[in-house]
């Protein structure tokens, strides 16, 4: 009888495994889309003739497409099952990207990298719709902190591939390795089980969306989680720039970087995998929040007093600090997803969908205002501000 039950649970074991195989490959690819692309900015621009605002834009405009329809992708997910919006959507990352490398002006690079966005939006949020599918509770907390690896390898891994591919290559090459990623995924979905749930609740849209936004214990964690996501893709976005003006590093250096960044956001990921069942959401969401809020203050009062340091003891500074705030978003955000979503269970694909577009959102009008803030330092109060107001939403508004 015990070995019969043993038979009967490997399937079982082995689908959850694909499913969760399958959503930490499309998290990577789809955050590789920016960080593989960030070292090579300065060179782009050069040999395409665009401007500095262009290059930035075309960060910004990625993010803000990827949340703009992240709605629609839940409803389609909800509508038609899991498994036909993600092909749909696996398929337009693939041919957006490969496109991308044959990119010769700013329209082009520009109208694509909008494509690629709404691509990646789609793709990332049914990823996560199948592990809420697939987990609850403290449990999801801790498969959402290993798609938090998973977004570890693009954060530091790509920028460190970004960096060689610019050394030894041509920056095209890094748009060709997203598009046989994307490839990759829509091979693995033939073993995943994406079809196990699809709710009834179809032709509301609208009315569950407000339904669920309308529910505290589901805003306010979702809030802090597009404050965290807002700050780094504030970093992410200015600091190509202050490699090279500041310090006068290339991108080789920036891509070496990545991988102290990936290192920081893979222990913070760790952390939560470890401690959550022994410490709780609740708890570990104030510890993130409290760590991103503490480095960004001082990194603002360092940076505005600059001018005191030697320009290689402010170079440590800023790494160190902007370390230390990733490892913070990374103990930040599985818990802040997984306390939104966990307080609405009635309609999971949903409440995902609008977690997502709320953090995508703020984290594309963070990336706009990053274009306009760069401008003498006024980064460095933004990201500040963000983490302040994480903070204070934990101490007196999430609940658990």
């Amino acid at each position: 009888m015990y070995n019969e039950m043993i038979v009967q649970k490997i399937p079982y074991i082995k689908s959850k495994s694909a499913v969760m195989l399958l959503a930490c490959l499309i998290v990577m690819m789809a955050q590789m889309a920016t960080t593989i692309y960030l070292p090579a900015l300065p060179e782009v621009m050069r040999e395409l003739g665009l401007s500095r605002r262009t290059m930035e834009l075309s960060i910004s405009l990625f993010v803000i497409g990827a949340a703009i329809p992240v709605l629609f992708w839940g409803e389609a997910a909800n509508r038609y099952g899991r498994r036909l919006p993600l092909n749909i959507s696996l398929c337009l990352f693939i041919v957006t990207s490969a496109l991308l490398s044959f990119s010769q002006s700013e329209l082009q690079l520009l109208s694509l990298r909008v494509l690629q966005g709404i691509a990646a939006g789609g793709t990332v949020i049914i990823a996560r719709i199948l592990v809420r599918d697939n987990w609850q509770g403290e449990e999801l907390t801790k498969r959402l902190s290993l798609l938090s690896i998973a977004f570890v390898a693009a954060l530091g891994g790509g920028q460190f591939l970004g960096g060689l591919i610019h050394h030894y290559s041509d920056w095209r090459l890094g748009f060709v390795i997203l598009s046989v990623l994307g490839v990759c995924a829509v091979l693995l979905t033939k073993y995943a089980p994406l079809d196990m749930q699809i709710e009834s609740n179809t032709g509301r849209m609208w009315a569950s969306y407000y339904q669920i936004l309308k529910t505290p214990s589901f805003l306010w964690p979702c809030l802090v989680g597009g404050f965290g996501f807002a700050i780094i893709v504030t970093l992410q976005e200015v600091s190509p720039f202050v490699f090279k003006e500041q310090f006068n590093l290339d991108a080789q250096h920036l891509g070496l970087f990545g991988l102290f960044i990936g290192a920081s956001y893979f222990f913070g990921a760790l952390l939560v995998n470890r401690t959550i069942k022994r410490i709780g959401s609740k708890k570990m969401l104030l510890i993130g929040t409290s760590i991103v809020f503490i480095s960004t203050l001082i990194l603002s009062l360092c940076w505005y007093f600059r001018e005191q340091y030697q320009n290689e003891l402010l170079l440590s500074i800023y790494l160190i600090l902007y370390v230390v705030t990733i490892f913070g978003q990374a103990v930040l955000f599985p818990n802040s997803m997984a306390i939104a979503v966990n307080s609405y269970p009635k309609n999971g694909a949903h409440a995902v969908a609008l977690c997502g577009f709320l953090q995508q959102g703020l984290a594309g009008i963070a990336a706009a205002c990053a274009v306009i803030l760069e401008y003498n330092g006024l980064w460095t109060i933004a990201v500040t501000v963000l983490g302040a107001s994480a903070l204070l939403i934990v101490l007196f508004k999430v609940k658990q």
